[in-house]
Parts: structure tokens; C-alpha cells; sequence
């Protein structure tokens, strides 16, 4: 059987390029992770319950769970800001030329 050299990625630019995905899904990446960040600090704050959260942002409770235990699997950058915009929060993009952009 062959050695499996384990292999370590110090940023999402790193998996996405070991998993053989372009560097754009590490972007979409970062955002939902920055979402999420900000996301888990409001409802920390407010003091909110998960069902809560989920009423008004018109989801499953249990949807808001996983999403706050860090499963962004199936989740959309689209659901985050709508849970977001639902806490009474609004979301910022920013877009700027990448210095490595052709």
C-alpha cells in the first residue's frame, strides 16, 4: 500500500489549490467565513437563541444551529446576509482590483 504524504494548508488559497479547486472558491470561502465570524458575535452579544435567529430570518432552527457550529456546507452567501440583514444588520461589499488580476 503507498505512504500517504499528509499535506498542510496554512490558508484557503493553500487547500483550494491541494484540493484541485481554483482559487475563486477559496474567495467565496473567506466571505462566508467572514460572514459567519460576524454572524456568531451578534447573536453572542444580543444574547439571541438559535430559534430566535430562525424565526426571523424565515429558516430551521436547526439550519441556524449548524451554521453557527461552523457547517457551512450548503450554505449560501445569499443565507448568511439574509440572517444577518434579519438581526437588523446590513452587509458592506467592497470591490477592488487584485494586484494579481489580469
Amino acid at each position: 500500500m503507498p505512504k500517504i504524504k499528509p499535506m498542510v494548508a496554512r490558508t484557503a488559497e493553500d487547500l483550494a489549490k491541494i484540493m484541485g479547486l481554483p482559487a475563486t472558491v477559496a474567495k467565496e470561502w473567506q466571505v462566508r467565513h467572514a460572514l459567519l465570524k460576524r454572524l456568531k458575535e451578534i447573536v453572542q452579544r444580543e444574547g439571541v437563541t438559535h430559534a430566535q435567529v430562525a424565526a426571523r430570518a424565515a429558516t430551521s432552527r436547526t439550519r441556524i444551529t449548524a451554521i453557527l457550529n461552523d457547517d457551512l456546507e450548503h450554505v449560501s452567501t445569499d443565507l448568511l446576509i439574509r440572517v444577518l440583514a434579519s438581526l437588523g444588520y446590513r452587509v458592506k461589499v467592497s470591490v477592488t482590483r487584485a494586484d494579481t488580476a489580469a
